[in-house]
Formats: structure tokens, sequence, C-alpha cells
């Protein structure tokens, strides 16, 4: 990108063309704060800069007919989502449409440099593709605590290797582009934000279950982060007192009870115990099991996971019951791998908030799952940096 936008009306311009698609400079007139002929003169500018593009002609509203404006094709954004367990990397255009998206298994424990020679050559293939070119900007998730102005990951409790290492500035040299990195969480709800279940709603909580626990505090549209970037770390909060041991050093913490690497070890105790048949069978079948086989044997009926479920469900509607009382969100969003538990885990996670929480803060609250799945991270990763990219320099 050769070019950003030089002041706040262009970037609203920009924004509101990302988010809305083409649209004619009447309607755009409509919508910003801005006479015709100010408005005439910023998108022009933006015209120069080759940040936008002329689209054909309006339909008409009386008299002249306006031009059609929007973002200019070609830009492209990557998008870097990197779990505990797997990598998923998409390209974008302008509007944060998915073009190309790829999914590789990788340990983040592995460590970063093994970690980005595999986003690199998966980035590689979706440009190879004739997605790209170049990449103007990217956006990149890690499972774990970021100091966000730097772009560094802090202590990540999962994550071996990765405290203090340099993602921004690393991977910038390597795509050549300008990136921006947060929490994996955080990109999830802009993901849904953005594209999925919480497009029209300022306010709300996006919870990601998945090999630990986090949450994204969306507050007036914009992510929370807090001071130091750590706001929403819910899966070391204590469920139960001198409980499990977690990996932060700590006893109780809810990731500890309820995560899809506890409901794996969980399930695989009940299945050497005897007490699944079910399990028992996946677990000879394959040496280990995972969420995904809880999953698969609850919708068979299995008594275990789905008592399993409910148990883990009932400690994160015990955790999300405090945040509602709280924050009073108008939304909360439950996403992630283990999310493929469905509506037996949703079921729980709501009686406890509805049973624990005032009413006036629950009467009206809607917990549902995420719409956008595996592409929720990635898609967040690209609005994050567009948000960079289309503010004033």
């Amino acid at each position: 990108m050769t070019a950003r936008p030089a002041n706040a009306h262009q970037a609203r311009l920009l924004r509101l063309l990302r988010d809305g698609g083409p649209e004619s400079r009447a309607r755009l007139g409509d919508r910003v704060d801005l006479s015709r002929s100010k408005l005439a003169v910023e998108v022009d500018r933006l015209l120069e800069t080759g940040l936008v593009v002329a689209d054909g002609l309006a339909a008409s509203r009386g008299g002249r007919r306006s031009h059609n404006i929007r973002l200019a094709p070609h830009l492209r954004f990557l998008g870097v989502d990197i779990g505990a367990t797997s990598v998923d990397v998409a390209v974008t255009n302008a509007e944060l449409e998915v073009l190309g998206h790829l999914n590789h298994p990788m340990d983040v424990r592995e460590g970063p440099v093994a970690v980005f020679e595999q986003v690199l050559s998966m980035a590689a293939k979706l440009r190879d593709s004739g997605l790209a070119d170049t990449f103007d900007g990217a956006g990149i998730g890690v499972p774990g605590p970021v100091r966000f102005p730097e772009g560094v990951p802090v202590a990540p409790p999962i994550m071996p290797g990765w405290d203090g290492f340099p993602v921004r500035e690393a991977l910038s040299q390597e795509l050549g582009c300008p990136v921006m990195v947060d929490n994996d969480v955080n990109l999830m709800a802009l993901g849904e934000q953005q594209a999925g279940v919480a497009r029209s709603v300022g306010d709300f909580l996006c919870v990601k279950i998945g090999t630990g626990i986090g949450c994204g505090i969306v507050v007036g549209g914009t992510v929370h982060r807090g001071a130091t970037g750590s706001a929403g770390d819910i899966g070391h909060i204590q469920v139960e007192p001198e409980g499990r041991l977690c990996a932060c050093g700590n006893r109780g913490c809810l990731e500890a009870h309820f995560s899809g690497a506890a409901l794996a070890r969980d399930a695989e105790d009940a299945a050497r115990a005897g007490q699944s048949a079910e399990l028992a069978a996946r677990l000879v079948a394959s040496g280990r099991l995972t969420a995904a086989d809880v999953a698969a044997a609850a919708a068979a009926g299995d008594a275990t996971s789905l008592l399993l479920i409910r148990e883990g469900g009932n400690s994160v509607g015990q955790v999300v019951a405090g945040l509602v009382s709280f924050f009073n969100p108008a939304l909360v969003v439950i996403g992630g791998g283990v999310t493929g538990l469905g509506h037996t885990l949703l079921a729980a996670v709501r009686a406890q908030v509805y049973r624990r929480s005032l009413p006036l803060a629950t009467g009206n609250l809607p917990i549902v799952l995420g719409e956008l799945g595996p592409v929720a991270g990635v898609t967040g990763a690209a609005r994050l940096i567009s948000d960079h990219l289309f503010s004033p320099a």
C-alpha cells in the first residue's frame, strides 16, 4: 500500500466503503457530516491516491446521476490466526471478503521460527494461486497475551519460546508490508463484528473455547484491551478453590477444568475407567481423544460425554455470569473449536448465566454460537490491519 488517508474524513469514507461496499457520492454524502463541496474534495483526493476507484454510474435519484465509488479492487490483506494446534491463513480483498483460506495442523509449542515458516509457506501458496500479487497489510492473531502497541507476546502460558518475540517486526520484514498483532480471541470478536453474528451490536463479549479459553470485550464497537493488553484472560479466573493445577501455575482456573485440552483429558480418564464404551472404543481406535471425539460421542447419545459437556458448560457459565453482571453486554458470543459441542454446551452456559445474573442484565440478553467458525479469526485479522491502514498516517 503506497498511501494512507490524510485525515479523519478520508478514513471514515474508506471504512464506510469497506463495510458497506460500493456507494454513490450522493449516498456517501448522506452518511457523513460534510458539505457537498468538501466531500467532493476528499473523494477526489482518495481517487488520486489509488485507494478508491470510480465504479460506474449510480442509480438516478433525480437530476444528474452520481458516480459509484469503491475501494481499489487490487488491495489485498493477509489474515493469520495462529491457534494452539493449527494455523489458519487467508487472503481478503479490501472489503474483507475471504478470497482464499488454508488451514494446517501446527503445534504452537514448536516456537515462533517454525510456526512462521509455516505461515509464510501458506501465504506464498495463496499468493502464487493468483489471489494476490502482493499483500498491502497483514493481521496476526496469537493464542496468548499481547503487548498491543509493540505487537509482542508477553509470558503466554501455552506458548513456550514466544515471550518477547518481535512478531510484528519479524513478519513485516518477511512479508514486506505493515503488520498488526493481537490476541486471537480479540480477532475472533472483530471477525464476528465484521461479518458474523455481532454485526449490529456495539457492546458484546466473545468467549473463545479452544485449547484454552479467552474473552474478547467490545465496548462501543471497539475492542477493549486493557492497560497492558491482557483484558479478557478469563481462562485464569478461579472456578474451584484448590482445584486442578493450571499451566499458568495457579490452581482451579477455568481453563484447567474446561477447555479443549481439559475435556480431552477427562474423556480419556473416563474411557480408561470404564465409564463409557463409546469413548473407550474411540480411544482404542486412535490412541488419544479430542474434544471432537467427545462431541461425536455425545451426538451418539453417550451419557458420559453429555455429562462432561454439561459440567464444562456450567463452569464457563459461572464465569460468564460474573462478566455479564459486571459489563452488561447486549450479546454473548460463544466460539472456538469446542463449539462443535453445540447446543448441549450452549444450554449449560445459558442456564448458569440466566440463573446467576440479575434479570436487568439478562432479561434481553442473547447467548449464541458464533457464525463464522474457522474464518472468524482470519476475518478479524484482516479487519485489524484494515482499521490501522484506513486511519490517518
